[in-house]
């Protein structure tokens, strides 16, 4: 098990209400505007943190929809997955970082939910994306349906 990944903790201590985070809710008129993320990256609020790097961290949702559900975020902003391109370029180092929060994703997940486990990623207001700062959904710890919604 890598030193940086955690055991135990449970819970969460991001409130999504407190950004205005129902699900669906349109994307903020800027972009590049602040979320409740990038306050927790900054560690002006709480978070149950298991992993953090330099290029992103992940901590345990407010309200889980599954006895796991983690959410893995990159440091730097970029509001959706569907305007990646447009807000970090299509540049070999965009690239990576996109993997590496998938391959967080995936560590996160086999060390927290060893049996199996989902990873999601909302994007837009159809795709009940509730806060406008890319985030990997990592659920697991029960038997996962399908379809998922």
């Amino acid at each position: 098990r890598p030193a940086h990944l955690h055991r135990g903790l449970r819970g969460g201590a991001v409130n999504m209400a407190a950004q205005g985070g129902e699900v669906g809710v349109e994307p903020p008129k800027d972009p590049a505007g602040d979320t409740i993320f990038g306050k927790i990256i900054r560690k002006e609020i709480p978070a149950k943190i298991v992993y953090e790097d330099d290029k992103c961290m992940a901590f345990h949702d407010v309200a889980p929809q599954a006895p796991v559900h983690i959410l893995v975020i990159p440091k730097k902003a970029i509001s959706q997955m569907s305007k990646a391109k447009e807000q970090i370029g299509d540049s070999p180092e965009s690239k990576e970082l996109l993997g590496h929060l998938m391959m967080v994703a995936g560590d996160v997940g086999r060390e927290h939910a060893p049996k199996g486990f989902r990873l999601v990623i909302n994007d837009g207001k159809e795709g009940c994306q509730s806060v406008y700062h890319i985030h990997v959904h990592v659920l697991g710890g029960r038997q996962l349906t399908w379809p998922p919604g």
